[in-house]
Formats: structure tokens, sequence, C-alpha cells
């Protein structure tokens, strides 16, 4: 798409941006911290086809941590019990499971840090300098840590992450909830905000909650499938919107 085509951000209402992949590559912390889990539980289990890379945007990307861990072991029709948050890593329950695979997020996260995406960086700074209200919808309950780590937690006055979702019984991405609830917080009307997503659910999720405008950043999934999902805008870096 030529550049003079893509829209100014600023005259919307407000702009909500997914966290992973969106601002900053915790994306690629998230994908290596899943293949090391589930590459050790299918084999140990047994469980074909392997595990891979795609089996992440398909099943896991922009979905609630449990959600994602049933999600894809559903494709491979294999059921176990949900558990509870509080299960330990080593039990082998879905909360169990998805918390297995947080601690070594956490730990990549904490050991190398995170830095945001320079255009991303600079969208920021041209949305802050016209004034245009800003929001997080993650469906991570790691957001306010990364945020933090990437010294942008200050620049968002609404985080919509996992922890708030759980709490309030808010559906995971594809369905509506978050993005709803986030524009509700930031006292404005989706239908003239801007939603950001890399992710197909997040996409999804964001036209179904009646965005004005939904921009895809193809951050690996592909362009085609982020228009598929309901993309009304595709770019490969935030930058490309700076006004």
């Amino acid at each position: 798409m030529p550049a003079d085509a893509l829209p100014d951000l600023t005259t919307f209402d407000a702009v909500l941006f997914d966290l992973d992949g969106v601002l900053t590559p915790t994306a690629e912390v998230h994908m290596h911290a899943w293949r090391t889990m589930f590459e050790e539980l299918f084999s140990a289990w047994g469980i074909q086809p392997p595990y891979d890379d795609r089996d992440y945007f398909e099943y896991l990307d922009g979905k609630k941590r449990y959600d994602g861990v049933a999600s894809i072991l559903r494709s491979r029709d294999v059921e176990v019990h949900w558990g509870d948050p509080s299960d330990p890593p080593a039990t082998d329950t879905i909360c169990g499971i998805g918390n297995r695979k947080n601690e070594v997020f956490a730990r990549v996260l904490r050991s190398d840090g995170i830095a945001p995406y320079p255009g991303s960086l600079a969208l920021l700074d041209a949305l802050a300098e016209a004034g245009t209200p800003v929001a997080v919808v993650s469906s991570s309950k790691n957001a306010e840590e990364v945020l933090q780590v990437a010294g942008l937690r200050d620049r968002f006055p609404v985080v919509m992450d996992g922890v708030i979702a759980e709490r309030d019984h808010l559906a995971s991405k594809p369905a509506p909830d978050v993005f709803v609830e986030a524009a509700r917080m930031l006292q404005v009307d989706p239908s003239r905000s801007v939603a950001v997503e890399d992710a197909l659910s997040g996409v999804q999720s964001a036209v179904a909650g009646g965005f004005g405008l939904v921009v895809g950043v193809d951050r690996g999934v592909g362009a085609d499938d982020l228009r598929r999902a309901g993309a009304h805008v595709v770019v490969s870096d935030l930058e490309e919107l700076v006004p």
C-alpha cells in the first residue's frame, strides 16, 4: 500500500494497541517459551504431529494463556483437566501447563530485558504530541511487567490485560470483550477508534468489537491472513503510520 493511502491515526478518538509483537518484540520470547515447553510435552506424551511455529499463530497468539493451551491440545484431540490457576507448573492440567510456559517466559524477560520497536515508539510519540489517547489491550498476564521493563508503562492510562480479563471473566480474543472493555475504560467509542494488532485472533476481536479502523501489523503471520481476518490496513512496521 502506498504511503499516501495510509490513514492518519491522530484523526481518530483513540488508538488501542496490542502489546506483544506490536509495541515490543515479546512475541519472539513467547514463541520461544511456548516452543520449548510444547516440544518437551508433546515428546513426553507421544503427541503427533509435532509442535511447530504455525501452531503458535493458529492456536496461541493473542489468546489468554490457558485458552491457548486448551486450543492447541484440542487440535491434537487431547483433553486434560482444566485445573486451577494456582496449579504448580509441574501439574499436568491446562493451568499447570500454562504456568510451566510462563516460568520460561519470565526467566528470559528478566535476564535479557526488552526494548520497544523503534517504529512503534515513533508512532506513540506522534500520538502523544497530537493528544490522541492510547491504551494497551493484551491477553498476557505479564503485560504490566513487560511495559515496565520496556519503559512504556507511563504512556498508557489504561492497560487491559490478562489479569483484568480473568478477574472480570472477560472472554479471550477473538471475542470482542477485551477491546470493548478497554474502550469503555478509556471512555471512547470503538467506532471512532483504532485497534492495532499482529495476531489473527486480535484482529478478529477488534473487528467484532466494531472498531472504526483495524490495523494489522505483519510480524510473521502473513498480510493476506490478517486481511482475511478483517484488518482494514496491514503494515510491516508502525513507523509506516507516523504522520
